[in-house]
């Protein structure tokens, strides 16, 4: 039976893997190759797509991406660690009543949000701003991070923040040197999931940003145009933009698998 499971894993593996791997070979391919019918698999290989791709001008999107997704998951950290130690370990009243408040913001569709965010943003003056698409994302995700958070400071052993206390130890200090050594898995899978979602976003970055603030999924989308669609140049610059996420999910694999058995998913 194990290895029928194993067998099934490895198919389900290669199934969610194969359009991944179409693409990447899809974006070494020339476009008169790329656009064939069936695509051609021996063809031969080039660089062009991703050298078209970038010399139009990719990397102000690539920067400003980076920038909101790595500013919104610090700042969310900043602030989802202090509120979640409070309610998984100091002793607060109706604390599930305020997770569920927390996470019913989430409940409302983007779309019914886009109006009334987008006219603040105009008469704000910040429209086509990285810093207001910025603070979008700290809003969108700080509920879900509060909540994961939660789960993972529960585990914290309440004897270690005693002692801590008794040695005259602050709320910072035991943040810094206490919780944050213990709970720094759960922090690496809450700061991942984070800049996931902010680098993912793409409706609000289409409707709120415009030369200036755009960002990579934007850039994105620009190149499916009415003059028709330069599959090898598409999916090239897919490549690029989906490799951040790869990169960052690759290097916090350990912290992520860690950090997720301790009871933010179960």
């Amino acid at each position: 039976m194990s290895r029928i499971w194993g067998v099934l894993a490895w198919f389900a593996g290669i199934v969610f893997f194969a359009p991944v791997a179409w693409m990447f070979l899809t974006s070494l391919h020339s476009e008169s190759d790329a656009a064939t019918n069936p695509p051609s698999i021996a063809a031969p290989l080039t660089l062009d797509g991703y050298a078209e791709f970038f010399d139009a001008g990719a990397w102000p999107p690539l920067i400003n991406s980076f920038s909101a997704s790595i500013g919104s998951t610090i700042i969310v950290l900043l602030l989802a660690i202090p509120a979640a130690y409070a309610l998984s370990i100091k002793p607060v009243e109706k604390w599930t009543d305020v997770l569920f408040f927390f996470l019913s913001t989430k409940m409302m569709p983007v779309v019914a949000a886009l109006l009334p965010i987008y006219l603040i943003a105009q008469f704000s003056g910040m429209l086509d701003n990285i810093s207001f698409l910025t603070l979008l994302y700290c809003s969108m995700n700080l509920p879900i991070a509060v909540w994961l958070m939660r789960s993972f400071l529960a585990e914290v052993p309440k004897e270690i923040l005693e002692a801590a206390s008794i040695d005259g130890a602050g709320l910072i200090t035991t943040l810094r040197r206490v919780v944050a050594p213990i709970a720094m898995p759960g922090i690496a899978a809450t700061a991942l999931i984070c800049f996931i979602f902010s680098w993912n976003e793409l409706l609000f970055a289409r409707v709120l940003t415009g030369v200036v603030a755009g960002t990579a999924p934007v850039y994105l989308t620009g190149f499916v145009t009415s003059q028709g669609l330069f599959l090898a140049k598409v999916c090239a610059a897919a490549v690029v933009v989906s490799l951040p996420v790869l990169i960052a999910g690759f290097a916090a694999q350990d912290k992520l698998v860690q950090g997720l058995s301790l009871g933010a998913v179960k």
